[in-house]
């Protein structure tokens, strides 16, 4: 199973890696943690500049939660075409699987506004992959 997503929203790109992150490097407080590298491109041909995000975590007991905030890890990045940003975040759920979707707000050079898709992808401790199927 693939649990890394890849979505294009009017030329911008999110691509997001999930990893789990192993007991021995986490707090021992029952959940698990997994951190994601974001990579976010500009294909399109205008300026954008992310503004805020909105994420949407679903636990394997269908429990939701929803994160919203100003830009990403501390920052606002601005990208004009051809270039990309990259970071990475973390996130605890308290189930042995879930899953994490959303979307970036960007102001373009214009002053209009875009909202660009973040699609679902997997967060699964590794010895349970076996009970999701494509």
């Amino acid at each position: 199973m693939n649990s890394n997503s890849d979505t294009t929203t009017e030329g911008i790109r999110v691509r997001v890696i999930p990893q789990y992150i192993p007991e021995s490097q986490t707090p021992g407080d029952g959940r698990n943690y997994f951190a994601y590298t974001v990579i976010i491109s500009n294909h399109g041909s205008v300026w954008v500049k992310l503004l805020s995000r909105h994420w949407v975590i679903i636990n394997s007991d269908g429990e939701t939660e929803e994160v919203a905030g100003e830009g990403v890890v501390g920052y606002f990045p601005e990208l004009n075409p051809g270039e990309s940003f990259t970071y990475t975040s973390f996130c605890p759920i308290d189930t042995d699987w879930g899953t994490m979707e959303g979307e970036y707000q960007f102001i373009k050079e214009d002053g209009s506004m875009l909202l660009a898709r973040i699609g679902r992808f997997y967060l699964v401790v590794p010895e349970k992959k076996g009970i999701l199927t494509e």
